[in-house]
């Protein structure tokens, strides 16, 4: 139904709030069917949940029996998204080992045999590959160090993973590619409803204090586990209900294992380990939390549960040093007398006509792995709603990076630089790679951070054309100080180079770098250990380096 809406002109079409995967998602759908957008993301993109996920772009099996639609729309989505980045998508099979003896371990290895085979109907959609079963010698072979004792066998099933920051910066550069106007650090302050209709809203700068004012023919609130929150300031908070879930991951230093497994904790839950680049995730907790949602707490008991339950399955990853904690909030749809993994992962475009306020939308749920089509639905539903009728182009049209193959070799070879630094780039932005290298000169394809690595002219790009404005904001692009030197090498350098670009005071820079180590230092308390201390102490070095007024 077109309203009259569609007549008037306003500074845009469609205000967006929130830059996770929903909003960008959403931002460019919208964009590429030539309406005007306006995206403000009141931190950094990939901030909440997006950045701080599993990364898997998957059909999630543990909903197969509860949810068996978001098992399907997750990986016919997969499927998409494996189209248009190919580049930042890479394989992680997992194996779930079986131990125990006699009838009721052949029953349970039956079973999940049984399971993988109804699974197995939707790995088509996504690229996937069958189950396997496999014996105790072939699944010691193919992960060594895992426990020997009691295993009875294992079945093994394929999936993919994805840099979530990355896939919300793409969708958000894609976007204002195709004429989005972008803010970040920018946080909405009144949603303004006038007359039974959403009219735009008010925005202030959280770094320079600037106030906005932006009119808008609709206003949209992608704003996650934050979306009660956010519709508050429409009044219809009520009828925006979502029941955050914490989720923690850990960081290791090292992939000690070359494929996923899956483990028992404890309580029964079924958790994770699997390699992420060059360090390995483990993951993850799902608990109801009441806490502050911009600074979500991790505790030693939460780190303990994860560990404990991985080493039931793989001893070695004691040796192993936890460089980092990762937490964000699922927006789950609410529901009452649930436990946490029973809530659905469903998702839904909240139109807020009925309530009084008339062109505003909010949308609530969702999941990483099926995001864009979340995005599609609710562009199919807004997007008539001022008059325009184009169609969906999101699952076909390349994002950032995407169109094409890069060469590693070759640019390794032309630009002489090591093959993983190349190849590193090139996850990261495909295509571009060869871009971002020519611009650079000598000097820019400086290593920055040899643990990921990252070079000086990735910094300078995401600082010039990914709207980083602090240098957290630069490594949740790149990676800077996401390895195990935890920042102590790179982080000042990283500054001087992001500084250049944004025009940062010798002071600033030094802040900057500290705040870097700070937040890094802070993602490893809750983990600290023997191998740890070591680390905090050279930190504690670092920030001394830079000055008495950069220490906590």
């Amino acid at each position: 139904m077109t309203t009259d809406l569609a007549h008037r002109r306003p500074d845009c079409d469609v205000l967006i709030i929130g830059g996770g995967v929903n909003g960008t998602g959403l931002a460019r759908d919208l964009s590429l069917r030539g309406l005007r957008v306006i995206l403000l993301e009141r931190n950094d993109l990939a901030f909440g949940a997006s950045g701080n996920s599993s990364g898997m772009i998957h059909g999630g099996p543990r909903y197969l029996t509860t949810h068996p639609s978001v098992t399907r729309s997750s990986c016919v989505d997969s499927g998409y998204i494996q189209t248009i980045a190919p580049h930042m998508i890479f394989r992680t099979p997992f194996v779930m080992p079986i131990y125990g003896h006699g009838p009721v371990a052949r029953v349970r290895f039956d079973a999940f045999d049984a399971f993988f085979s109804l699974y197995d109907e939707y790995q088509p959609l996504k690229r996937g590959k069958p189950h396997t079963r496999l014996t105790p010698a072939e699944t010691l072979t193919l992960v060594p160090g895992l426990r020997s004792d009691d295993l009875y066998g294992s079945v093994t099933f394929d999936e993919w993973g994805i840099y979530g920051n990355r896939l919300c910066v793409a969708n958000a550069i894609d976007a204002v590619e195709h004429g989005c106007r972008l803010y970040v650090h920018t946080s909405v302050e009144r949603i303004v409803v006038e007359e039974g209709r959403a009219t735009g809203v008010t925005a202030r700068d959280r770094i320079d204090g600037r106030a906005y004012e932006f009119s808008a023919r609709a206003v949209v609130n992608c704003t996650g586990a934050w979306s009660p929150i956010t519709a508050a300031t429409a009044g219809v908070s009520e009828h925006v209900k979502v029941r955050p879930g914490k989720g923690v991951h850990l960081i290791l230093d090292r992939p000690i294992t070359d494929i996923g497994v899956m483990a028992d904790a404890v309580d029964g839950r079924q958790i994770f380990i699997e390699p992420w680049g060059n360090t390995a995730l483990i993951g993850t907790t799902d608990d109801d939390t009441y806490a502050d949602l911009d600074d979500l707490p991790v505790t030693t008991d939460e780190v303990r549960y994860l560990v404990e339950g991985i080493e039931q399955v793989l001893p070695r990853v004691r040796d192993a040093r936890i460089i980092g904690v990762t937490v964000g909030a699922r927006p789950s749809l609410y529901a009452w007398g649930k436990m946490e993994d029973a809530l659905s992962r469903e998702h839904e475009v909240v139109d807020h006509a009925a309530h009084g306020a008339q062109g505003l939308f909010s949308l609530i749920g969702g999941k990483l792995a099926s995001y864009r089509m979340f995005a599609q639905e609710a562009a199919d539903l807004i997007a008539p709603k001022l008059g325009n009728h184009a169609p969906c182009t999101t699952h076909s049209a390349p994002l950032p990076g995407g169109d094409r193959p890069a060469d590693i070799d070759l640019l390794a070879a032309r630009f002489e630089l090591s093959r993983f630094a190349v190849e590193r780039l090139v996850t990261r932005h495909g295509s571009r790679a060869e871009t971002i290298l020519a611009d650079s000169g000598r000097r820019g394809r400086m290593v920055v951070c040899s643990h990921e690595p990252v070079l000086a002219c990735e910094v300078r790009w995401a600082a010039k054309h990914e709207y980083a404005r602090t240098l957290l904001d630069v490594a949740r692009r790149t990676n800077l100080a996401m390895g195990a030197c935890g920042g102590n090498d790179c982080a000042l350098a990283g500054a001087v180079i992001a500084g250049e670009e944004l025009g940062w005071s010798p002071g600033e820079v030094r802040a900057q770098a500290a705040e870097l180590l700070r937040s890094r230092q802070r993602s490893r308390l809750p983990a600290i250990g023997d191998k740890q201390a070591r680390a905090e102490a050279m930190t504690m070095a670092a920030l001394r380096t830079l000055g008495r007024a950069a220490l906590p």
